[in-house]
Formats: structure tokens, C-alpha cells, sequence
């Protein structure tokens, strides 16, 4: 059964960090790229980060280039985004999602307030 878990939201004040982890099982890990994407209250979801399935790239949105940090760890089937200078407009619901299975976590919420 495949299956990505998300882990590590949580409520923090503008300007602290947060580390996002997503756990996969039931397929290779190491052969998917992953993305993290995030959907605001009444907005589209949108591409956060990519990663290639050697960490060897990634890419970002410009909204979050030089804040968040794209990794991975194929010896533990786990993606990473670690979310720094975190701002207001980064609160929602964040989902981890491989385009090689076309296959969703259930995401976790990050808000960000003070």
C-alpha cells in the first residue's frame, strides 16, 4: 500500500522555522521525485519544492527561495522541507506528493501567527 505521511506542522510566530518530514512506504522511494506543495484557506494549491530522486536538484517558488530547504534521505524513505523566516503568507496546509505515482500525503497545517 503506498503511502506518504506528513509530520512536523505545527503554530509559530513570524520569523521562527519548522521542519517538515514525510515518511513513504509501500514503493521505492529512492526512483520518485517528491514535491511539497501547500493549499491556502480559499487558494489553489501550489508548487512549494521539488526534488530529484538523488537530491542532486531541486527547485523552488520564488516566494520561498533562500527560506526553505528541499532534502531528502532515501535510506529512510524521507522528504524534508525545512521552513525558515517563516511569514504570515506561509500558513496553510502543507502536502508532500510523488509525481511518479501521482499520490498525495494528507498534509499537515502550519500556521504561522503571533
Amino acid at each position: 500500500q503506498v503511502q506518504l505521511v506528513e509530520s512536523g506542522g505545527g503554530l509559530v510566530q513570524p520569523g521562527g522555522s519548522l521542519r517538515l518530514s514525510c515518511a513513504a512506504s509501500g514503493f521505492t522511494f529512492s526512483r520518485s521525485p517528491m514535491d511539497w506543495y501547500r493549499q491556502a484557506l480559499g487558494k489553489e494549491r501550489e508548487l512549494v519544492a521539488s526534488i530529484t530522486t538523488t537530491g542532486s536538484n531541486t527547485n523552488y517558488a520564488e516566494s520561498v527561495k533562500g527560506r526553505f530547504t528541499i532534502s531528502r534521505d532515501n535510506t529512510k524513505n524521507t522528504v524534508y522541507l525545512q521552513m525558515n523566516s517563516l511569514k504570515l503568507d506561509d500558513t496553510a496546509v502543507y502536502f508532500c506528493y510523488s509525481p511518479w505515482l501521482s499520490t498525495w500525503g494528507q498534509g499537515t497545517q502550519v500556521t504561522v501567527s503571533s
